[in-house]
């Protein structure tokens, strides 16, 4: 799954049960981000979206499938980490008073993207795209399985050996 979170300057997304921002540029423009893709989201959220474009569900994040964007607002995403492909960051250089905050760790993904937009209630949101980056398979150092044999045994030089041709 894919999410979209709203946060201030220092990661806040909620305080007191109300939202950090209702900017209505930022809900455009994550509508023409998730393009014909259905945009997930908790009963809290659906009020922003036009209801034809959206699917409410207090266990959105349990039925968002591979691909499918989450709009987040109102809970934690840690739980949900191995299961999140990318993120998609609005924010905006102010802090408000929050008690709910972003707790997903982006140490495993890479800064794709990122763009900067006007808002209606902000005078700039900038947009990022984090992508789980890739990670390359670890290489068995033990040639001991079975039809592997050592550069030595294949009766290749060894690395530090020096080869002469004449």
């Amino acid at each position: 799954m894919i999410i979209a979170v709203c946060v201030d300057g220092r990661n806040g997304m909620l305080f007191n049960g109300r939202r950090q921002s209702q900017d209505m540029a930022q809900r455009e423009d994550l509508l023409e981000f998730c393009g014909e893709r259905r945009l997930w989201l908790s009963p809290y959220s659906a009020p922003l979206f036009p209801a034809e474009r959206v699917q409410a569900a207090e266990d959105f994040l349990d039925q968002a499938e591979e691909g499918e964007i989450c709009f987040v607002e109102d809970r934690p995403l840690a739980e949900e980490a191995d299961r999140i492909e990318a993120a998609v960051l609005y924010h905006w250089n102010r802090a408000y008073p929050a008690d709910v905050h972003l707790d997903l760790d982006l140490t495993a993904f890479e800064l794709t993207e990122r763009s900067e937009f006007a808002g209606n209630s902000h005078e700039k949101i900038t947009r990022e795209i984090y992508r789980r980056k890739v990670q390359e398979p670890e290489e068995d150092l033990e040639p001991e399985e079975a039809g592997t044999e050592t550069a030595e045994e294949a009766g290749a030089p060894a690395a530090a050996e020096e080869v002469s041709y004449g």
